[in-house]
């Protein structure tokens, strides 16, 4: 469908990936990764024909309808939301104008040979319309949007009343709504809460048979999805048969093998080096060391892929807080409305966290988990009823708002360094070598780092301080999947006692041992951990 033969790709100085081979093949599900930069999405740029390559060849046919999301949603105004999604299939509503017209043509008298070839154009173009999905475009726009969150009310209001976050979702409801052949999503679940997550898995399993090529930062809904990946890192492209597990478990086995193999050819290289030194002089051996020089350079020299190094950072110990952490009851919030005076987020609940604790605060997008968090943290004040914190109780809070805090004009050193003034360089390098600031990296500026980039300063930030309970609101939006399992295994070693939300299952899973879920105003306490609550809460 889509083949990518010997291409190579660079910018200036920076090699992206040379003689580098990929296809996408009918209804395949694969997976796009590699560290940020290496290419994933000029990889994409590629395919659709926004740039093009260096050297090699890009094949793909004529009629093949490409469809891609990005996080670049463009401008969207002057029509309702349903109207913005539906307009992504212009080519397929004006098909359907021509079925239309060509069916009135056929009412008007000619002769047998005019009306043969208008039945011939009639049948292409019906036959492309009802592949394209035309006879229920409508419906499915309808379908796809309330799948993403957005009810039907809702789609008939402008687009432009809707936020960016969700202006995301009616860009991806676009791109699936055209039902293209060909499916690139750059992070599509960025911006989604866990149930639109899994409505779009179901979909993409169930409801769409063309092949799909994606990038995505959730380790779960990637598992669940492909069925191949490709790595794009260290100037080339490389195919994997499996899901994203398989992909690492391989990786690594493949890497082993490679380093056994890199170690005997050094020793046998090392070998033949000495030989030639040592018998170079001598007159009765120079065939020899003539015939071994030649040999070692026809050798072709294995190289070791780079492997960005993981360091470990021992955090300080906190001063241990008292068995109750915070006591909550009868509490309830509300926001000022607009014209229906107060909008009430939760009411009348009530709650003990005890230390050590690591829970999960869920819900559906609204429900009021971030609001939720920001009342236990003291940065708003309850509506009614009250927030007690036990003794010793030291808060770091972590929301996306943190991050427009940051001093632009500092850099990642200054940065750490001004919640640490007391410890040594190598101290604080280490801390930003943890959360992936290596090198030069250090020395970037804020104002030049990226979302993620961002979100990892922070949270080093957050917790250099010796602080006994964390409070964090969606601390893996951005994170890339290395990002998120360094944070993972961060937390999973906290002393103290962690609260969050986040729409990572995979990270839910493997580190909360409690669920508070907020549904409709009320809150609901899950003793165990978050497999239990999906079988329980799935129960009701």
């Amino acid at each position: 469908m889509v083949h990518l033969t010997d291409i190579s790709k660079s910018y200036g100085s920076q090699v992206l990936f040379k003689q580098a081979r990929m296809q996408i093949l009918p209804g395949t599900r694969t997976g796009l990764v590699g560290p940020n930069g290496a290419g994933k999405s000029t990889i994409f740029r590629l395919i659709t024909g926004e740039e093009s390559a260096d050297e090699g060849e890009i094949s793909c046919s004529k009629k093949t309808v490409i469809g891609h999301f990005s996080q670049e949603v463009g401008e969207m105004a002057g029509c309702s939301a349903r109207e913005e999604v539906i307009s992504a299939s212009e080519e397929t509503v004006a098909l359907g104008e021509q079925i239309r017209v060509m069916e009135q043509a056929m009412c008007e008298p000619q002769s047998d040979d005019e009306m043969a070839a208008l039945l011939e154009r009639y049948g292409e173009a019906q036959a492309l319309f009802e592949q394209r999905g035309g006879y229920d475009l409508d419906s499915r726009a309808e379908t796809i949007l309330t799948g993403l969150g957005i009810a039907p009310k809702e789609q008939l209001l402008p687009v432009e009343s809707f936020s960016g976050g969700w202006k995301m979702r009616i860009a991806l409801a676009k791109i699936l709504t055209l039902n293209p052949d060909v499916l690139l999503l750059d992070e599509p679940t960025n911006h989604l809460d866990v149930e639109s997550i899994i409505w779009l898995e179901n979909w993409l399993s169930t409801e769409f048979k063309g092949a799909v090529l994606m990038t995505s930062h959730d380790r779960d809904f990637m598992n669940r999805l492909v069925s191949r990946i490709i790595e794009v890192a260290d100037q080339s492209v490389t195919t994997y048969s499996g899901n994203y597990d398989f992909y690492v478990q391989e990786r690594q086995l493949r890497r082993e093998q490679l380093l056994a193999s890199y170690r005997r050819q050094q020793d046998m290289l090392a070998k033949e080096e000495e030989f030639i030194a040592r018998f170079a002089a001598r007159a009765s051996h120079a065939a020899q060391v003539q015939s071994r020089v030649k040999k070692l350079e026809k050798i072709e020299r294995i190289q070791i892929p780079s492997e960005q190094k993981v360091v470990r950072f021992e955090f300080q110990e906190p001063v241990r807080s008292g068995e109750d952490v915070f006591s909550f009851n009868a509490l309830s919030k509300s926001w000022p409305g607009v014209g229906e005076g107060e909008k009430t987020v939760f009411s009348n609940v009530s709650g003990l966290v005890r230390r050590q604790q690591k829970i999960a605060v869920v819900g559906v997008n609204g429900a009021g988990k971030s609001t939720f968090l920001k009342v236990l943290a003291g940065q708003t004040a309850p509506s009614a009823g009250t927030v007690t914190s036990g003794a010793n109780v030291d808060i770091g809070y972590f929301s996306q708002h943190a991050m427009e805090l940051l001093n632009p004009e500092k850099s990642v050193f200054e940065t750490v360094q001004e919640v640490m003034p007391q410890v040594s360089i190598g101290v604080v390098r280490n801390l930003c070598a943890a959360f992936l600031f290596q090198g030069d990296d250090v020395d970037k500026r804020v104002s030049t780092l990226s979302g993620g980039e961002k979100s990892r300063l922070v949270l080093a930030t957050l917790l250099a301080r010796p602080v006994n309970v964390l409070i964090l609101d969606e601390p893996t939006n951005h994170l890339d999947i290395q990002s998120r399992q360094i944070l993972l295994e961060t937390l999973q070693n906290f002393s103290g006692t962690v609260l969050l939300v986040s729409h990572d299952r995979h990270f839910l899973r493997s580190l909360v041992d409690r669920v508070f879920e907020i549904d409709h105003g009320e809150m609901r306490s899950y003793e165990g951990d978050y497999s239990y609550y999906l079988e329980k809460s799935a129960a009701l």
